[in-house]
């Protein structure tokens, strides 16, 4: 089974090692990162999500505060490594925290979407009025609506006159990306995850043969908040500032909108969901005639008719069915080859 493992490992590294290399040859890096980046944050929906089944609304909370934790602790501390270890921490103990006042509170799924909804809006509303000298934090200002901007960006450890940008902060993303996954592979293929999908069928089930419930959930969307979190560091980095609009209601949206489109339940599908999506996006940008909003409403609600699953549960419904019909005609070749031969 371990050998197994390895052997996919060493596959999917060999395929994202040349995905790597082919991508900057058809979209600029400075887009793939961004792609990258939206890409990690539709994972940290996707596993609490589609494997957790705790719908979030709030992910963009969790985004928002790595960004702004990363921009505050990079203009405190003057270097990139700390600043990113505590975008991570700080968004996972905040969800952790929240998500056991809700899960010990045995709250209903429509409640748990609610109080996340509602904290996001209470960040974002928070972060545009904090523009007054008195909203500081050591050495750096929260800046309101404006935003935090001049804050150190990404550097080789150690050595903070070493910056990491350009196509090198894509090389580093999408290396963290893969990084990222596959711990998540690693987390769903362990007992705890597998307890986790279990809880997602059938909670009472699983809460009757002894598993404490609540207490995996709230692990589980600490993880998807440090997830989101990291996301929220590398958006800093690329952008170079952090504004209160990544608390909106609108990236919230979104990122639910990425995990139905691109699969709900399965590893890639989040992925591809928000990648292709946000490219639209940029692409349709750059045109005045159609909304983004609009072509992005009428994509979902053309998948949850005709694609529920997403795109791809459908595409590997397509491939098994391919594979099938090919696999069914050898042996009837191969009893006409034998009823020839015995003639």
């Amino acid at each position: 089974m371990r050998e197994i493992t390895l052997q996919r490992f060493a596959i999917a590294l060999v395929i994202a090692g040349i995905v790597m290399t082919l991508l900057p040859l058809m979209v600029g890096t400075y887009t793939l990162t961004l792609l990258l980046v939206y890409g990690m944050l539709a994972m940290s929906l996707g596993l609490i999500w589609g494997f957790g089944g705790i719908l979030c609304f709030g992910q963009a909370a969790f985004f928002g505060l790595g960004a702004y934790a990363y921009a505050i602790a990079a203009i405190n501390f003057g270097e990139s490594t700390v600043p990113m270890i505590i975008a991570v921490l700080v968004p996972a103990a905040f969800a952790a925290v929240l998500g056991g006042m809700m899960f010990y509170g045995r709250l209903g799924d429509v409640y748990l979407g609610v109080i996340t909804l509602v904290v996001t809006l209470i960040f974002f509303k928070f972060m545009n009025s904090t523009a007054g000298p008195e909203y500081v934090i050591g050495t750096a200002r929260l800046g309101g609506f404006n935003g935090i901007p001049g804050y150190q960006t990404l550097n080789v450890p150690g050595l903070p006159e070493q910056y990491i940008y350009g196509d090198s902060l894509y090389y580093v993303t999408f290396i963290a990306l893969f990084v990222v996954y596959w711990l998540v592979n690693w987390v769903l293929q362990s007992p705890f995850g597998r307890v986790a999908v279990a809880i997602r069928e059938n909670e009472q089930r699983a809460s009757l043969m002894g598993y404490d419930i609540r207490a995996r959930k709230t692990v589980l969307f600490a993880v998807g908040g440090a997830i989101a979190g990291l996301a929220g560091a590398f958006y800093a980095n690329w952008a170079e500032i952090v504004t209160p609009g990544l608390f909106s209601l609108g990236q919230s949206a979104e990122i639910i909108i990425w995990c139905i489109v691109g699969g709900l339940g399965t590893r890639l599908g989040p992925i591809l969901g928000a990648a292709g999506l946000a490219y639209l996006k940029f692409k349709l940008g750059q045109q005045m005639l159609i909304d983004n909003a609009v072509i992005t409403g009428i994509i979902l609600v053309l998948f949850v008719l005709f694609l529920p699953k997403g795109l791809v549960p459908a595409i590997e419904k397509i491939w098994r069915l391919s594979v099938g019909r090919k696999r069914g005609r050898r042996p009837a070749r191969s009893r006409r080859g034998r009823a020839a031969s015995h003639g």
